[in-house]
């Protein structure tokens, strides 16, 4: 049975960040090389699910079907699903010349510094198209891993220039999962979501935009080549489809598919055997960050079922009672996603478990529902690009070979939308009218 709040609830996932980031950090001060790649997070969060396995009342059986539900819940294998599609198909691009052939390409065509802002808003603007975060960065990673050894711009900050705007875009678009939630629970249309949430990360947006372009204006191409249009298909053909609003398997599946046929067409050792061999190293290539996503679901589960969750809504639900100011409401919605998101790592899941409490907070602080849905859905989308156990920071540095925390520190856009949004909460903008 579902446990009372219990803020002890908290601390295995506190024993997971300490272990993970402590090891690493020792590591680093200790002149290790690689530091953050010496201890793998999930061997690094297997004491923190023994602990929630261990804490609380109930028999342990019963808590091992608990994780077992939370590791196995829908969006959990979804993320996997993509992690694997995502990795055969940037191992068959890669294997067939289709990664170097489109940076060339592109390199050919946009100069060097203007590829960080570029590779930006090119994210945004398909996340926002696709409403996924995680089928954009499997899409446009692979190229930033190759602008990366075509220029002298760190791999780091050209892979934050995706995820940020891959969530920019999963932030924004009617079709994401985190709008259809923070729209339902708090019982307002996707559209006055829309213009809400619009006005906050536009600004965001354009700051990050002018930063990237600062960042990137001294790149230069250290290392040109020819390419092959040919080789360059198959990445324009997903690009149309996530622009067309495909559903990301499919954008997925096809693409491998493509790159397969212009393999067959255009090298040539390249054979089926060679093809399902290069599918399968992709898959292999994702092995962590797959299990990974398991254990923090399962742990996410337990956190919940001991009582985490309900003493985050709960503490901040007596915070709230003191006060009654918009302001206040606000702040306290915020704060719901921020650790709802922070303890579930999947921001849909942190918005649909805070949405009955928010909306509650926002019905007593005057809180109108449109402003409600836009806090939720942006404060969820700021953490879930910051924690480095999330699903869109694990695939960009699974893809790019990075440490998580490598990408988290070059994550500019999430840092300046949470900036911006919690101005736009101190000042009252946008303003609300009926």
């Amino acid at each position: 049975m579902k446990q009372d709040a219990n803020g002890l609830a908290l601390a295995p996932l506190g024993l997971f960040l300490a272990i993970f980031i402590g090891t690493g950090a020792f590591l680093t001060a200790s002149g290790t090389s690689m530091a953050f790649y010496q201890l793998s997070a999930t061997v690094a969060i297997l004491p923190a699910i023994a602990w929630a396995l261990w804490m609380g009342r109930g028999k342990v059986t019963e808590k091992i079907n608990i994780f077992l539900r939370g590791a196995g819940e829908p969006g959990i294998i979804t993320m996997c699903m993509i992690y694997l599609l995502a990795g055969g198909f940037a191992s068959v691009a890669k294997s067939i010349g289709g990664v170097e052939a489109t940076v060339n390409l592109g390199l050919s065509i946009v100069p060097a510094s203007m590829v960080l802002p570029g590779l930006f808003v090119i994210a945004a603007f398909i996340a926002t198209a696709m409403g996924t975060s995680m089928g954009t960065i499997a899409a446009i990673a692979p190229i930033a891993v190759g602008v990366a050894a075509k220029t002298d711009i760190p791999s780091a900050l050209l892979m934050g220039a995706v995820v940020g705007g891959a969530m920019f875009g999963d932030n924004l678009s009617m079709i994401s999962d985190t709008t259809i939630a923070a729209t339902r629970t708090q019982g307002c249309r996707m559209s006055d979501k829309f213009k809400m949430n619009f006005l906050i990360a536009l600004p965001a947006a354009i700051l990050t935009v002018v930063i990237l372009y600062v960042f990137g204006e001294g790149g230069q191409v250290v290392q040109s080549g020819d390419y092959s249009l040919i080789k360059v298909l198959p990445y324009i053909a997903i690009l149309v489809m996530a622009v067309a609003g495909m559903n990301v398997f499919i954008v997925l599946g096809a693409g491998i598919v493509l790159t397969g046929i212009v393999g067959f067409l255009s090298v040539g050792d390249f054979s089926l055997l060679k093809f399902s061999q290069d599918i399968y190293g992709g898959f292999t290539g994702m092995q962590e960050i797959l299990v990974l996503s398991l254990l923090v679901g399962g742990l996410g589960e337990l956190i919940k079922y001991h009582g985490g969750i309900s003493y985050i809504i709960s503490f901040i639900g007596r915070i709230t009672r003191g006060t009654k100011s918009t302001r206040a409401g606000e702040l306290s919605i915020s704060a719901l996603s921020v650790f709802s998101d922070f303890c579930t790592a999947n921001n849909t899941v942190a918005i649909i478990l805070t949405g009955g409490m928010a909306k509650e907070i926002a019905e007593s602080h005057n809180v109108d529902p449109r402003r409600s849905a836009s806090l939720l859905d942006i404060f969820s989308c700021i953490v879930q690009g910051i924690i480095p156990y999330g699903a869109q920071v694990l695939l960009a540095g699974s893809i790019s070979k990075l440490s998580p925390l490598e990408i988290i520190g070059n994550m500019h856009y999430c840092f300046i939308l949470a900036a911006v949004a919690i101005l736009s909460i101190m000042t009252g903008f946008p303003r609300v009218k009926n």
